[in-house]
C-alpha cells in the first residue's frame, strides 16, 4: 500500500518554475510554431485570402500538390541500430560551394505581396543560416538589393525565357555582375497554369481594392498598412504589372522556348547552370549528356500541369539512369525535414523549399523565415540521428522505402483496404 504524507511547502515550490513573460507578440507567436503546418496556420490568420491562396494553392484540382505531399507521407524509414550519431553534420557540397543544410530557399514570384519584407527577408535569413537563396525572375526585389541583403552568401537566380529575349538576357547579365553563382533555367512554364483560387479571389498585380478585398482586410489591417506604407512593388523583369497573375505570365512567357535558348544562355552565363522543371527520365538523361551542371526535378509545386509526375517518385529512377554522381535536385511538396532526408537518401544532392518559406514569411517576416529554417533544420538533424547517420553522405536508398498507398474499399467497410 502506498504511504502518503502531507507535502511540505518548500517541496512544492521546488516544482514551480515560472517563465518570464514575453511581451514581444511576434516572437511569442513564432516560438509556439513547432512545424511548418503551425506556420501555415499563423500565415493564414495574418494574410488576406487572395495573397495567402496564391501561395497555398495549385493548378486545377490541385491533385499534383496533394500527391507530392502524400508521397513523402508514404515513406518508411529503416534506421540502423547500435550506430550512434551524437554529432550530426547536415551540411552538403552543392554546385561548387558549401551549404550548412541540405536545402535552400526556392524562387518565388510576387513575394512582397505575401509580406512586405519579401525577398530581403528570405535572403537575409538564408545568409544567417548559411544556405542558398534563389531569386525569381518574377521576384519583387531587384537583383542588386538581394545581393545587398546577402552580400557574402550564395545567391541563385531563376530565369524565365521571355517573349522579349532582350529582357531575359539583361537579367542574366545583371545577375552575373552581382555575383550570383548559379542560374536556374526554368522550362516548365511555357504558359500559365490554371490557378483557380486566384481567379475566384480576383487576385491581381497590384492588389485591387474592392468590396471583397476590403471586407477581407478588416481583420488584417496590419497587412494593408504594411503594403500601403512601404515602397511600391518592383519586379525584376516586368514593366507592365496590371492584370491577373495568369495574364501577366502569359504576357511574359514564351511557349516557343527550346534547346537553342538553353545554348544561348549557357554561352552567356559564367557560373553554374541548372535546368529547373525536369519531369521525365529521357529529358533528365539528355540534359546531363548536354553538360548542364545540374537538374531540378520539379512540377512547379503543382502550379502548372495538374496530374504531372511527382518529383520524389521520379527521383530514384532518374538517379539510376543519370548516375549517382550527377547533380540531381528536387522540390515540390517538402513540408518536413524528414522529407528532405528521404530525398537525400534516394540520391538527391539538394532540395529546395518554396511554400514552407512563404508560410514563414507571412507568419512573421524575417523572423518567420528564420523560424522556418530552424524548424526544418532541427527536423533534418533529428531524423538523421534517429537513422544512425552522422553525415548526409551516409544516407543511402536502403534507409527509405516508398510504401504503396492503401486504398479504402468503402463498399466492404471503412477498415478494409486493397493495394
Amino acid at each position: 500500500m502506498v504511504q502518503r504524507q502531507v507535502p511540505k511547502p518548500s517541496e512544492i515550490f521546488e516544482y514551480l518554475h515560472l517563465q518570464k513573460p514575453d511581451f514581444n507578440l511576434k516572437r511569442r507567436r513564432l516560438s509556439q510554431a513547432l512545424t511548418i503546418a503551425d506556420l501555415r496556420k499563423i500565415a493564414k490568420r495574418r494574410t488576406p485570402a487572395a495573397a495567402f491562396d496564391y501561395t497555398d494553392g495549385a493548378a486545377d484540382d490541385e491533385i499534383s500538390m496533394r500527391r507530392a505531399r502524400q508521397a513523402f507521407r508514404d515513406v518508411e524509414f529503416h534506421p540502423d541500430i547500435l550506430r550512434p550519431a551524437p554529432e550530426v553534420d547536415p551540411s552538403v557540397d552543392i554546385l561548387g560551394g558549401r551549404s550548412a543544410l541540405p536545402f535552400g530557399i526556392a524562387p518565388t514570384g510576387f513575394t512582397r505581396l505575401m509580406q512586405t519584407e519579401g525577398e530581403t527577408a528570405g535572403a537575409g535569413a538564408a545568409a544567417a543560416a548559411g544556405i542558398p537563396f534563389s531569386l525569381s525572375t518574377l521576384g519583387t526585389t531587384s537583383i542588386e538589393d538581394v545581393k545587398a541583403a546577402n552580400p557574402t552568401g550564395r545567391n541563385w537566380f531563376q530565369l524565365y525565357v521571355m517573349r522579349q529575349r532582350e529582357i531575359s538576357y539583361g537579367l542574366v547579365e545583371r545577375a552575373a555582375k552581382a555575383g550570383f553563382d548559379t542560374l536556374m533555367f526554368t522550362v516548365d512554364t511555357p504558359i500559365a497554369g490554371n490557378r483557380m483560387r486566384d481567379t475566384r479571389n480576383g487576385f491581381s498585380i497590384p492588389p485591387q481594392l474592392s468590396v471583397k478585398t476590403i471586407v477581407d482586410a478588416i481583420p488584417r489591417p496590419w497587412w494593408w498598412w504594411d503594403f500601403l506604407t512601404t515602397p511600391k512593388l518592383e519586379f525584376a523583369s516586368l514593366s507592365t504589372t496590371g492584370g491577373t497573375v495568369g495574364e501577366l505570365l502569359n504576357y511574359a512567357m514564351d511557349p516557343t522556348i527550346s534547346d537553342d535558348d538553353l545554348t544561348i544562355i549557357r554561352e552567356m552565363w559564367p557560373g553554374k547552370l541548372v535546368v529547373k522543371g525536369v519531369q521525365n527520365v529521357p529529358d533528365a538523361v539528355r540534359l546531363i549528356d548536354k553538360g548542364v551542371d545540374g537538374i531540378i526535378l520539379s512540377n512547379h509545386g503543382g502550379r502548372q500541369l495538374d496530374r504531372a509526375p511527382i518529383p520524389f517518385r521520379l527521383l530514384p529512377e532518374v538517379v539510376r539512369e543519370v548516375g549517382a554522381d550527377a547533380t540531381v535536385m528536387i522540390d515540390t511538396g517538402i513540408m518536413h525535414g524528414a522529407d528532405i532526408v528521404a530525398s537525400m537518401a534516394l540520391g538527391a544532392k539538394f532540395t529546395l523549399v518554396g511554400r514552407a518559406y512563404l508560410y514563414g514569411l507571412m507568419a512573421g517576416g524575417r523572423e518567420g523565415v528564420d523560424r522556418m529554417i530552424e524548424i526544418l533544420g532541427s527536423q533534418v538533424k533529428r531524423t538523421m540521428a534517429l537513422l544512425g547517420v552522422a553525415t548526409v553522405e551516409e544516407l543511402e536508398p536502403r534507409h527509405v522505402t516508398q510504401l504503396e498507398r492503401l486504398t479504402p474499399v468503402r463498399s466492404v467497410g471503412a477498415d478494409s483496404f486493397v493495394r
